[in-house]
């Protein structure tokens, strides 16, 4: 999925939304959350050819009728803070299933928990 972002969209920078991350399995999965405190830090791209993309993404992440029910995902456009300050609507995978088990990525950063 790298490969597909560096080829069809441009990287806009590093940004934030409120929620919580965990580890799922092997990935990780955001939650929503109310709480100021509960900040997840991902990357914000824009695509070039968005509703391919996104044809390619739901499908890698499980989202469609073709796919088991319910969804491991949902898909939902969410408004995520830039290191610059300035607010963005971005499309984001919101983790579908219980994390009862899961352990929380404490510090809202997948690649450095």
């Amino acid at each position: 999925m790298s490969k597909l972002l560096v080829a069809g969209a441009d990287f806009v920078g590093d940004a934030a939304c409120r929620g919580r991350l965990y580890m799922v399995a092997h990935y990780p999965g955001l939650l929503l959350s109310t709480d100021e405190d509960d900040i997840v830090h991902g990357e914000l791209f824009r695509m070039h050819e968005p509703d391919a993309m996104l044809a390619v993404l739901d499908d890698y992440e499980g989202i469609g009728p073709e796919h088991e029910q319910p969804a491991l995902y949902l898909r939902e456009m969410l408004a995520v803070t830039l290191d610059d300050g300035s607010v963005s609507a971005a499309w984001t995978y919101i983790y579908n299933r219980p994390v009862i088990d899961a352990t929380r990525i404490v510090s809202g950063r997948f690649l450095a928990p």
